[in-house]
């Protein structure tokens, strides 16, 4: 077989230096508040020029893996949830996931959730979740989608579970699945009020502390949604992001 010609990417400068640096932070070298040295000395560590450390350090900010506690000095930081969340919906979307896929996953997480919320959730969360259910009722009334304000609905019923490992894996997965929202509503409006009933009776059941109606009202919740899709004619097995056309921006930069 003759050999196919292929054009090789050389890797930058800046991206090995934030690599090195965030493997040895993903290792534990370097732990949450500690320092970094100065841009000079990394630069000599690393035989580079400042600038190519500058940038590198760049992008680690951005990341969420260090932050600047003073114009000079950077410190490891713990990425914020949505930012690790964000690297991983890219991921997804280029993969082209489907619906299927997703709901595989969001049939078994969301009902977890909602379970974990109705033990754990506080005054704050339940205050949160009608905030937010006020906003989707509103949003029935002007007849417009809603898959910013779904997906921040099943963002909070997980953080009012508490448990950090589940709202990491959910977080990608779940802002893909429902921002294909924007695309069924128009093809089945009487989906709005079915999304306000199912999410009125899962906050309800966890401002009443009753961990099995809030898992069997969120597994009803996911089950009616991929009914509508199927309903609405939209392609189960169609990479997501195509059906939903763009994506709706919640902080994520896809």
């Amino acid at each position: 077989m003759a050999l196919k010609a292929k054009p090789l990417r050389v890797q930058h400068a800046y991206e090995q230096v934030s690599r090195e640096i965030e493997a040895q932070i993903l290792t534990g070298s370097m732990k949450p508040g500690d320092q970094l040295p100065g841009e000079v000395e990394m630069a000599a560590m690393f035989s580079v020029n400042r600038s190519t450390v500058r940038e590198g350090i760049r992008r680690l900010e951005c990341e969420g893996f260090v932050r600047r506690i003073s114009p000079r000095k950077m410190v490891v930081s713990i990425p914020r949830m949505a930012e690790l969340s964000s690297r991983q919906t890219r991921a997804l979307s280029m993969l082209e996931v489907s619906f299927s896929e997703l709901w595989n996953v969001v049939v078994e997480t969301e009902p977890l959730a909602a379970e974990l919320a109705a033990t754990h959730a506080d005054h704050d969360d339940l205050v949160a979740l009608d905030d937010i259910h006020a906003a989707l009722v509103a949003a029935e009334g002007e007849g417009r989608a809603s898959a910013e304000i779904d997906t921040a609905f099943h963002s909070r019923v997980a953080e009012a579970g508490k448990n950090r490992v589940l709202q990491l894996a959910r977080e990608p997965i779940g802002f893909l699945i429902f921002s294909g929202i924007d695309a069924l509503i128009p093809e089945l409006p009487q989906a709005m009020s079915r999304q306000v009933v199912a999410h009125s009776h899962v906050i309800e059941a966890i401002r009443n502390r009753d961990p099995a109606a809030a898992r069997d009202w969120m597994r009803r919740h996911i089950d009616d949604f991929k009914r509508g899709y199927v309903l609405a004619g939209l392609p189960l097995d169609a990479p997501i992001a195509g059906v939903a056309g763009k994506l709706v921006e919640l902080g994520h930069d896809l």
